[in-house]
């Protein structure tokens, strides 16, 4: 398994494999949504009412710790289906996912959605399959977090955001997170990701354009993170 599947969900590929006839079958299932940034599309404990495609920008998922803290455990992207978990499991939902800025999303009921995948049953097979990859991340991303220094973390975590932001939109020009939620993935203080972030940049692995950061010394910084 490469670098980056090892922390990529690959949720933006569950579709991918369905035909001209079961693509129109989502389709007419499915409303547009928008949300602006810092609303919940849902939230911990809430009762899932249906899953989303991320059409455009981008959204967080996390959960709640102490003192009110957010751990990030993924940014979504365009592409990316998500809430699928807790309507398999029929559960409440385990975590919340936010808007980052604005936010278009296809949302399927949960009715419709439980029809597509009796008509679609090779759809269903997929995302059960894929939950079990997203299990394996998670346990990655955990991994990461109670192993690596805060340094290898902030790098580990700047090179996979601009691998997966890089890939879909053409115009990149760096990983673009406020420094609140930077903290939060890389499961630290502002205060203490602003020296994580100084001393990368002193290493020359980064460059920082206001809140925008580039990874430049790709090679360098994979280096960094396997050492």
């Amino acid at each position: 398994m490469s670098f980056n599947a090892q922390f990529d969900f690959k949720s933006s590929h569950l579709l991918k494999g369905l035909n001209k006839t079961e693509l129109d079958i989502i389709q007419k299932s499915q409303e547009t949504l928008r949300f602006s940034n810092g609303d919940k599309i849902f939230y911990e404990e809430g009762i899932p009412t249906g899953i989303y495609q991320l059409i455009s920008g981008k959204v967080k998922k996390y959960k709640t710790v102490l003192n009110h803290q957010q751990q990030i455990f993924y940014i979504y992207s365009k592409g990316d289906l998500f809430g699928y978990h807790a309507l398999l499991s029929d559960e409440r939902y385990q975590d919340s996912c936010e808007a980052l800025g604005n936010v278009v999303v296809n949302f399927i009921s949960r009715n419709n959605f439980l029809a597509i995948l009796e008509e679609i049953p090779a759809l269903k097979d997929a995302l059960i399959i894929n939950m079990a990859h997203e299990f394996g991340v998670l346990a990655n991303i955990i991994g990461v977090l109670s192993q690596k220094s805060q340094n290898v973390r902030l790098a580990l975590f700047l090179l996979l955001l601009q691998n997966r932001f890089s890939a879909i939109h053409p115009d990149f020009k760096g990983v673009d997170l406020t420094r609140e939620d930077l903290a939060n993935i890389v499961g630290t203080s502002r205060e203490s990701l602003s020296r994580s972030i100084n001393h990368l940049k002193k290493e020359k692995f980064i460059s920082v354009n206001k809140r925008l950061i580039t990874v430049i010394d790709i090679k360098g910084i994979e280096a960094y993170i396997y050492n």
